[in-house]
């Protein structure tokens, strides 16, 4: 039985929500970060590097109350204020390849996490979820939603479909070209209806936020055991989520691309390889494989196809027949040397949306020496590996949609 509330959250103001969302901090170079804070006084940006005020970097603790600062003067001047009663938000995107996204933003349970109701299938690193739990106990909001997928589900479609007909609370363009679209949910008979469908629901799967989800349930144990009349109503028993359908849910690969063969003359690597997959030149026109267990590589300028001896490797569990566990075990791990996925340097991830052509320029530049492509993992893998209880290695799925940040705010 998944449970999901509805909140008041903070937003923007009608006309500076396209100028306050802002994608994840990291995922913008120090240029484009640079640029934003100069030029855009309204960017959530501002609120997450509170060092730009003055010009150098600040880290830990001293950073944390910096970036309450700066939330609290924009709710101050009225850039972000706060809805006046509990809602659900439907939430669309429509990007610039035509996709659309439709979910409902709401503060999921910290107790489905706990019990297994919201499923994972990454794992997490122990330091950073204790980083963040720190961050947001100071801070006191959620700002980027935790990405929830559930089974398709009519009655919440039909519902969606029917609030769409009216007039969205904002609508505005990113520079991506993607589309955004907010409507808000007030009406309580709609809202015990959607809760209810989702008490039908026994799991949804976590398909984007595992840290941050890992976090919000560090912070809820923290505050939970060190409360005095502790009731389950609090809010910080709840961390924002956006939740869409299986459906709409994009999943892309993640391909890989290392340094060197780990010591390994080219023909000593390919012999290697030979063992346990049928390798095929093809030449130089990019290859893309088209099934699983399957993979394409690019070496010394040419394309190759590495079709798995199956006979030689064991599928003794669901992760064992992911094309990520099969590439790591059969031959970044064995042949090349990496252990650590998440922190060897040698390896790096280039998410598949990037044509191959960017894993060919890696490697003809010199900077690697061998790049490995695949098929993207599909949502059935995900949530059978999540319902065994394992995890995938790192940098498995690149999942869409991204929303932004600062578009709502969940308070605790």
């Amino acid at each position: 039985m998944a449970k999901i509330i509805p909140f008041k959250a903070v937003r923007p103001t009608r006309d500076k929500v396209s100028l306050v969302a802002s994608r994840s901090y990291q995922t913008y170079t120090q240029a484009e970060r640079e640029a934003r804070l100069d030029y855009n006084p309204f960017s959530f940006l501002h609120i997450v590097n509170p060092g730009y005020k003055y010009d150098r970097e600040i880290s830990g603790i001293e950073r944390y109350k910096l970036v309450k600062n700066r939330y609290l003067e924009f709710k101050e001047d009225n850039i972000f204020v706060q809805d006046q009663t509990n809602c659900f938000y439907v939430y669309k995107i429509v990007n610039r390849e035509g996709q659309v996204f439709n979910g409902i933003v709401a503060a999921a349970s910290a107790e489905d996490y706990e019990n297994n109701v919201i499923r994972k299938h990454e794992d997490t690193i122990v330091h950073r979820e204790h980083v963040f739990k720190d961050y947001l106990k100071t801070v006191g909001f959620n700002a980027e939603p935790v990405l929830l997928t559930y089974p398709d589900n009519s009655t919440i479609q039909n519902l969606i479909s029917n609030i769409q007909q009216q007039r969205a609370e904002f609508e505005f363009t990113t520079t991506y070209r993607d589309t955004h679209y907010l409507w808000m949910i007030d009406n309580q008979d709609t809202i015990n209806t959607i809760q209810e469908e989702f008490k039908n629901m026994p799991t949804v799967y976590i398909a984007d936020g595992h840290h941050r989800s890992a976090s919000s349930y560090l912070l809820y144990k923290d505050l939970k055991e060190n409360s005095t009349n502790h009731n389950g109503s609090e809010t910080y028993n709840y961390f924002m989520s956006y939740l869409i359908p299986e459906s709409e849910l994009q999943i892309h690969e993640f391909n890989r691309v290392v340094k060197d063969l780990n010591g390994l003359t080219k023909e000593e690597f390919l012999i290697q390889l030979d063992a346990i997959y049928r390798i095929e030149n093809r030449g130089i026109m990019p290859y893309k494989p088209s099934k699983k267990h399957h993979f394409s590589m690019y070496l010394d300028g040419e394309f190759y196809s590495l079709y798995l001896r199956k006979s030689l490797y064991d599928f003794k569990s669901s992760l064992d027949a992911l094309d990520t566990q099969i590439l790591y075990k059969t031959i970044l791990q064995p042949i090349l040397g990496i252990d650590d996925l998440r922190n060897d340097s040698r390896i790096t991830y280039i998410n598949g949306k990037k044509d191959i052509v960017n894993l060919k320029s890696c490697i003809d530049n010199g900077e690697f020496a061998v790049g490995f492509g695949m098929i993207p993992v599909d949502i059935e893998d995900m949530k059978q590996i999540a319902d065994d209880g394992l995890k995938m290695p790192p940098k498995s799925t690149f999942i869409e949609p991204k929303i932004r940040s600062g578009v709502t705010i969940y308070e605790f």
